[in-house]
């Protein structure tokens, strides 16, 4: 497959998820989660066993929707425009492959949660804040080294059956994944924002833990309560 072949549904939707993808990128340097050319937003095309992710080694200012890389879900350049996709490219297309409900993921070097990650610790749920959007801790994957699908095997099987959509990956940094890329962004967003705050806790003394049956009830709230009425927490 190229670019030329995509039917006229595949680029219409391909379009539009450069566009929003050119977007997302941005609230990457907006909440402080990338520095330099590090990180990477990347979504799944609906109705096509397509994705489209950040070129390799491009900053972000300079980014813009053409420069998205269209992937294909081995992580086979169809359309790049001359540009390389990223190098986490091999991890997001496994989960992609595995994880068929998930449209969007995410991975940064955000400053606390690669702390975390150091450590080969996860980040307990010892905030409401995470009980809502994690429902759980935030768990430590294996660790693997870039260049092949490894990193996505350690997504994969360390978030089967997990509720959390944000995983560290010990000694590199998080991953988060999503519904949608927006989803994933805001996951990495309060990956890092949660990060923060029990990371300091842990400096006052020991952070307090919540019941689990409590995690249970605000995970469930935040889920189908929070929000105005026909939208979603996501």
């Amino acid at each position: 497959m190229n670019a030329e072949s995509l039917s006229p549904g595949a680029a219409t939707a391909v379009a539009a998820l450069r566009e929003e993808l050119g977007d997302l990128h941005q609230e990457l340097v907006r909440y402080n989660l990338v520095v330099w050319t590090g990180g990477n937003v990347s979504g799944r095309v609906p109705g096509h066993d397509l994705f489209v992710i950040k070129p390799s080694g491009v900053p972000y200012e300079r980014l813009t929707p053409r420069s998205m890389v269209v992937c294909d879900l081995d992580g086979r350049v169809v359309d790049g425009g001359g540009l390389q996709p990223s190098s986490d490219t091999a991890a997001h297309a496994y989960v992609y492959r595995h994880m068929p409900e998930v449209g969007g993921v995410v991975h940064t070097h955000s400053t606390y949660a690669c702390a975390w990650a150091a450590r080969g610790e996860p980040v307990p749920c010892v905030l409401t804040a995470m009980a809502d959007e994690f429902g759980a801790e935030i768990p430590v994957g294996p660790f693997a080294v870039i260049g092949d699908d490894s990193i996505g095997r350690g997504i994969v099987e360390t978030l089967a059956g997990h509720r959390s959509p944000a995983v560290l990956m010990q000694n590199h940094g998080p991953f988060t994944i999503g519904p949608s890329p927006r989803a994933a962004v805001k996951a990495a967003v309060m990956c890092e924002d949660v990060a923060r705050s029990v990371h300091i806790s842990h400096q006052l003394g020991r952070p307090l833990p919540i019941d689990p049956a409590a995690v249970d009830r605000l995970h469930d709230r935040y889920r189908h309560v929070y929000g105005q009425p026909g939208t979603s927490a996501q």
